[in-house]
């Protein structure tokens, strides 16, 4: 799929997300993409702190097994990267974990609505029953997102510093 096929996502600012499935030839802009994203947010998607993310950390967004794991880039009218999004399920299909990023300058505008919901509908017509989030309970935009979608917080047994997310489909 080029971007010329992309799932175009309105956003509630009035941007039009041009939503594809990432490719291994997306490694080196998903890279300058990230640098784009705030210190906080990496931080909160990666559980690591760093300035810049690596290409192990790369490569799995890209090298998507589309059994196990999916992924997606927003892109920007202009072509540029300004949303990531993974879903990774569970042996069974049953659950699927969510992570988004969105680039800084594009923050607020209803870039990660948009993804959470295309996310939740791409999960839900795999046959997913859930979808969760794991958030560093320091992340309150995505926490607030996230309650916004129908998602259900929860503690995360054995890490008091984060939040389970949870959101039922079928």
């Amino acid at each position: 799929m080029s971007l010329n096929d992309a799932i175009t996502l309105p956003t509630r600012s009035g941007i039009a997300l041009d939503v594809r499935p990432a490719r291994e030839d997306d490694a080196e802009a998903l890279s300058q993409f990230f640098e784009h994203v705030t210190d906080d947010d990496r931080r909160f998607r990666f559980f690591a702190a760093a300035d810049r993310v690596s290409p192990q950390q790369i490569a799995p967004i890209v090298k998507a097994d589309h059994y196990r794991t999916e992924s997606w880039l927003g892109f920007s009218d202009g072509g540029e990267i300004i949303a990531s999004g993974v879903l990774a399920f569970d042996d069974q299909g049953d659950t699927a974990e969510v992570a988004i990023s969105v680039r800084a300058d594009h923050k607020g505008k209803g870039v990660g609505w948009a993804m959470l919901d295309f996310l939740g509908k791409q999960a839900e017509k795999r046959g997913c029953k859930r979808v969760i989030a794991i958030e560093s309970r320091e992340n309150s935009a995505a926490i607030e997102v996230e309650r916004d979608k129908g998602f259900i917080p929860e503690p995360f047994f054995g890490d008091p510093t984060l939040v389970l997310l949870s959101k039922s489909y079928g």
